[in-house]
């Protein structure tokens, strides 16, 4: 035992001795030593003192002398005194070489101000340098903050903290978090980057962010990147924020986005500034504003309060809400709970960026955007410019001013609401703008919109032309704009008559239904004459009918050498109903009837200026010698065509028996049989059954099968292609010169064989064409007489397979020649001059064809025509046809255009002889257009044959978009029935879309010595 005390002794002693000039000193309560000194081992608590002063206490200590590195475990502490630092943890491990510490496990670093709690520490003592991993967490108790990360660095000389990983900082007020912190313990200032989010509890906003920098002496928070705050239901985006939190202001910038949540209002803009404490937001540049997704402000420099619940700007803006209606202010300011808008110099246009616009213009006003209700000051309203362009369509000349007015209505005060908008002391016109006061206008003391009626009220007003009054109306109204179908009275009509005298249309519209309208439109003549026409339309989903009808009482009718008979009563019926049958199997399934009935044979040539008609029956009126009445049914698919029905022609101008022609039933169908690269052939059918003059009948069917190749062209150019066509035709009559009572049936059959060699030649102006052409054509079969038939050939017609529109083909052999010649500017090609001719010839002569149309003979007439279209100011075109002795034209056709500047005249010269008929006309139309507004124009046609001049139509006109204003002089020298040669004079005026007046002007007014007088009377 007492060796052994001694030996133990003298081992420590000897340590002690042996370690005492190493890198550490120990002082342990056990001691180990391995490996022949190199290995340290103490046990049981103890401390080990570097020699720059640093102690470590620990319960373990292991030392590997030639490493020189030392291990404690258990209730670690090291103390550095140098730099000031003291840690703690479960095992470090100190490598004394590089003066690194490593520790492990519960670790902590407590300097001056700053305690560091992490899973593990590296500590660079050279360096001043600690880095923390896992569970970081930072107390710096002096500035009053936490801050946690997964990883962090601490610069402790240059007093910077680096954390990496899921960071947070915590203040009395502000937590922070973000992906990295670089806190500067000196500046006490928080940099922070990746997801930023800071959060204020105690003022109650939150800042999202990609960077941010955190001053908290100043108390100032900036943020860079994709920045969102969030602030008692205000969320602001922006790329930058600067926010005061000692004055409670935030600065945004970059594509600023504030929504605010509560008040339901979306601002976009590129700066603002928020004053917290004032509940107060200003935006520097342009601002786009959206309340409620209804109202758009656009502006500059927006206020937006939030206390006092308005938007406002003192510069130019513009608002559009969700009923197309757009604002213009220089300024506004906008109450969004009430809905009120107070703007100056306001623009409001409504159904904007729509083809129909109206706009209205106020110097000041108070609208409420909720209920529409206004007060204004300096009202003018413009109404869209097409608003009346459904009263031009029915004219063509008055097309070319379709979207050329300017209606408009100004007053120097106006209120309104939902149900009403007065306009004190208003004028409206529908003239275009110009520097001058308009050609006309309506004043009135007040011109009211009631909204529910849809009518505008005139209350005292007076017509004015050129600012002069010409008509008072105490009180009158008209349907608005926006009506397109309104029960109510329509445009006055004032016309004259030399039969009839003058007369007054007052036409009323009555709305049935949503889908059926009537018109009343009578008329009142003052020689004792009533005319009540009506007009019914019913439009359905698959068929239209309108029907019109008149009842005419008074009219007294004369006949060559009479007098004068009894007052007695004439009318007309004319209806269309067409019905869509909408058959699945049929591309097209429809029926059209139609029906034109007047009782008196003059009807239409006495009346016609009186007739206010629809245009689907404007062939009708103008025909005024026929009438056509019929039912048709139309089939087609993409496989065949199929049409049928009847009809009952009515010449006027014949004799009661005769004049009547019915036509039923009739058919026509048609189908291709077989089509491909070399040809078609082609099936058709057709037939009528006719009854004319009374007692003349005639059925007749025919039945078609041709086959046509496909033009084939060889190696020299020749293009040539043939036909052959079979026709069946079957006819029986009754007291008919062509058909006999028993049932006829022929075939018939001509082939043709066509050739033509198309030759081109091009230079640098022009490119000539020149085809000769030749048509042979042959049918062995027999054909009916036609040689009474009227018929004509031209260069336009001659090479047609049917060329005289007869219902049996031309019989016997025929050679068709013909030669065309063009020469055409290569950069114009609608100039050009152009010659065509063609002739036929026989081998023998055929007394069955027309001879009017000369090709019976062996050698027929030669046709051609002659056109000359070089000049921009001339146009010639002239068709012959020259008989086959080349002296007697016994066609000629010439017309004439010559315009210059605004001077455009027409001369017309027809003459037939010989066996194509016997008629000599001349005509000529003459227009000079002064300026825009003013043009004459002179019209004559005179039959040469028998030297009379058929009429002279003389008219000058004034015109522009709103006012026509003229006189037509007409001198007539036709006579027949109730029509008599007659001279009249009519002053002529249009208030566009007022009114129409014609006011006939007596001769004794222009005729004699006292026209003058007269005319002033």
């Amino acid at each position: 035992m007492k060796n052994r005390f001694l030996f133990l002794f003298l081992f420590l002693f000897l340590s002690n001795i042996s370690f005492a000039n190493e890198s550490f000193n120990f002082d342990v309560t056990e001691v180990e030593i391995k490996e022949e000194g190199n290995i340290f081992i103490g046990k049981n608590g103890g401390t080990a003192k570097s020699i720059d002063g640093t102690l470590i206490k620990a319960k373990n200590f292991y030392y590997n002398k030639n490493k020189n590195i030392l291990i404690a475990t258990d209730e670690v502490r090291i103390d550095d005194p140098k730099n000031n630092i003291i840690i703690y943890s479960n095992k470090i491990t100190y490598k004394k070489n590089e003066e690194l510490i490593f520790s492990e496990g519960d670790s902590k670093a407590i300097d001056s101000d700053v305690q560091i709690d992490a899973a593990n520490f590296e500590y660079n003592k050279i360096e001043n340098i600690i880095y923390a991993k896992g569970n970081v967490k930072i107390n710096n108790k002096k500035e009053n903050y936490l801050i946690y990360s997964n990883k962090i660095t601490y610069k402790k000389n240059e007093e910077l903290i680096f954390s990496e990983g899921d960071s947070k900082a915590i203040d009395s007020d502000v937590q922070i978090d973000a992906a990295n912190f670089e806190y500067n313990k000196i500046e006490n200032i928080i940099y922070a980057k990746g997801n930023v989010k800071i959060n204020n509890k105690k003022e109650n906003y939150l800042i999202y962010s990609d960077n941010a920098t955190y001053k908290k002496k100043l108390g100032k928070i900036f943020t860079k990147n994709n920045s969102k705050a969030i602030s008692e239901g205000v969320f602001i985006d922006a790329q930058i924020f600067n926010y005061d939190q000692n004055l409670k202001i935030l600065n945004a910038k970059g594509n600023v986005k504030i929504d605010d949540k509560i008040e339901n209002i979306v601002i976009n803009t590129d700066s603002i500034t928020y004053y917290k404490l004032d509940n107060r937001i200003l935006t520097k540049g342009k601002t786009k504003t959206i309340i409620e997704n209804k109202y758009e402000f656009i502006s500059k420099d927006v206020i937006l309060d939030r206390t006092l619940q308005q938007l406002s700007s003192n510069n130019k803006s513009t608002l559009k809400d969700d009923n197309s209606n757009f604002y213009l202010l220089s300024n506004f300011l906008y109450f969004y709970e009430e809905k009120l808008l107070k703007g100056e110099k306001v623009e409001v246009n409504t159904n904007y960026e729509k083809e129909k616009s109206d706009k209205y213009y106020f110097d000041s006003a108070f609208i409420n955007l909720l209920d529409n209700s206004f007060i204004s000051k300096d009202t003018k309203i413009s109404v869209h410019k097409n608003i009346f362009d459904g009263e031009r369509i029915q004219n063509k000349k008055n097309q070319t001013l379709m979207g050329k007015n300017d209606p408009r209505i100004y007053g120097p005060s106006s209120s309104g609401n939902n149900e009403f908008t007065t306009i004190n002391k208003g004028v409206f016109t529908s003239c275009k703008k110009n520097d001058s006061c308009p050609p006309w206008s309506m004043r009135a003391n007040k011109i009211i919109h009631d909204k529910k009626k849809k009518n505008i009220i005139y209350e005292n007003a007076v017509l004015n032309l050129y600012d002069m009054p010409v008509f008072y109306f105490p009180k009158f109204f008209h349907p608005d704009p926006s009506v397109e179908r309104r029960s109510g009275l329509l445009q006055p009509i004032l016309n004259d008559s030399d039969i009839l005298g003058s007369s007054l249309n007052i036409p009323y519209f009555h709305v049935i239904s949503d889908n059926k309208d009537l018109t009343f439109k009578p008329t009142i003549f003052d020689n004792r004459i009533y005319m009540l026409q009506n007009e019914y339309r019913q439009e359905n989903k698959n068929s239209s009918l309108i029907a019109d009808f008149s009842y005419i009482k008074g009219y007294q009718s004369k006949k060559k050498g009479e007098k004068y008979s009894n007052r007695n009563s004439i009318s007309h019926v004319f209806t269309k109903f067409d019905l869509d049958l909408g058959w699945n199997n049929f591309a097209t399934s429809k029926i059209n009837f139609f029906l034109e009935k007047v009782n008196n044979d003059n009807y239409l040539s006495i009346f016609d200026n009186a007739l206010q008609v629809d245009k689907k029956f404007n062939s009708m009126v103008k025909s005024k010698t026929s009438s056509r009445s019929g039912l048709k049914l139309s089939l087609d698919t993409d496989d065949y065509n199929f049409t049928t029905g009847m009809n009952i022609y009515e010449n006027l101008q014949l004799q009661k028996n005769d004049r009547y022609q019915y036509n039923f039933p009739y058919y026509s169908f048609s189908k291709s049989l077989f089509s491909n690269e070399k040809g078609t052939i082609s099936f058709s059918t057709s037939g009528s059954n006719s009854l004319s003059k009374t007692n003349n009948l005639r059925t007749t069917i025919k039945n078609n099968i041709n086959y046509k190749n496909n033009k084939i062209i060889n190696e020299k150019g020749f293009v040539h292609n043939f036909g052959i066509y079979f026709r069946n035709l079957n006819g029986t009559g009754k007291n008919d010169a062509k058909y006999k009572s028993s049932i006829e049936s022929d075939v018939l059959n001509i082939s043709e064989i066509n050739t033509s060699l198309p030759l081109i030649k091009s230079n640098k102006n022009f490119t000539n064409y020149i085809t000769p052409k030749v048509s042979f054509r042959i049918n062995p079969t027999d054909m009916k007489d036609s040689s009474s038939s009227s018929r004509t050939i031209n260069v336009d017609n001659i090479f047609s397979i049917n060329r005289l529109g007869l219902n049996d083909y031309e019989s016997g052999k025929s050679l068709t020649l013909g030669l065309d010649y063009k020469k055409e500017k290569n950069d114009e090609i609608n100039k050009f001059f152009e010659v065509k001719l063609a002739t036929v010839l026989r081998d023998v002569e055929n007394n069955k064809l027309p001879t009017t149309s000369t090709i019976n003979r062996t050698t027929s007439n030669l046709f051609g025509s002659i056109s000359n279209n070089f000049s921009e100011n001339v146009s010639i075109s002239y068709n012959f046809a020259l008989d086959n002795d080349f002296n007697t034209l016994e066609n000629n056709s010439i017309g004439l255009d010559f315009s210059i500047n605004n001077f455009v005249t027409k001369f017309d010269f027809k003459e037939s002889n010989g066996e194509m008929g016997d008629s000599n006309v001349i005509k000529n139309s003459t227009s000079f257009d002064f300026n825009d507004g003013n043009s004459l124009i002179f019209e004559t046609r005179r039959n040469r044959k028998i030297s009379l001049t058929e009429y002279y139509d003389l008219v000058y006109e004034y015109r522009n978009d709103c006012l026509t204003a003229g006189f037509k002089y007409r001198k007539t020298y036709y006579r027949d029935r109730d029509l008599r040669p007659k001279e009249d004079l009519f002053l002529t005026l249009t208030l566009f879309p007022l009114s129409t007046f014609d006011q006939k002007v007596e001769e004794s007014a222009w005729r004699g010595d006292n026209a003058i007088q007269n005319i002033f009377k």
